[in-house]
């Protein structure tokens, strides 16, 4: 099963893609999409929602996961994350794809056995998952930790 792993954010969204064989993980392709901050929201948006929808098509995958959404203590943050978010999962409700969303303390424990593991360690823990492959950054890592975490829970909602 191939699992697409998603990081959304309006300067730079995460992708990665992954093979989940039993307990088998394949690393297929990551990378990130950055957007630019000094153009329209609306062309933010639509850069982004174009540029998952191309991963899609590009890879394939059976399904998606995301990190839930968060509050933070800035309002505007949050509604900016919110709508590229909104951007991402609409280009995976486009290709048809059912969206496993997790909280980040889950995607944590998944990986490193504690929901409190700071980036380091999910980093890490990456490294000895997928020995040898180049994330190409922070939120690219990110992505690929959520399809890990995702296919380690098991969820199958087909």
């Amino acid at each position: 099963m191939l699992i697409l792993g998603l990081d959304p954010s309006l300067s730079c969204t995460g992708w990665g893609v992954i093979r989940a064989e039993g307990s088998r993980i394949v690393h297929v392709a990551n990378g990130q999409v950055k957007t630019d901050p000094a153009a329209p929201m609306a062309a933010r948006l639509d850069h982004l929602h174009a540029a998952v929808a191309a991963v899609i098509g590009a890879h394939g995958p059976d399904r998606a996961a995301c990190e839930e959404v968060f509050a933070n203590k800035n309002p505007q943050s949050t509604l900016k994350l919110a709508q590229a978010r909104g951007a991402v999962l609409a280009a995976c409700g486009s290709a048809g794809l059912d969206v496993h969303e997790h909280a980040a303390r889950l995607v944590k424990k998944a990986l490193v056995g504690t929901g409190a593991a700071e980036k380091a360690q999910v980093q890490a823990m990456l490294k000895v998952l997928l020995p040898g492959v180049r994330v190409e950054g922070a939120d690219a890592a990110d992505a690929l930790a959520v399809a890990i975490a995702d296919a380690h829970l098991g969820r199958d909602i087909r």
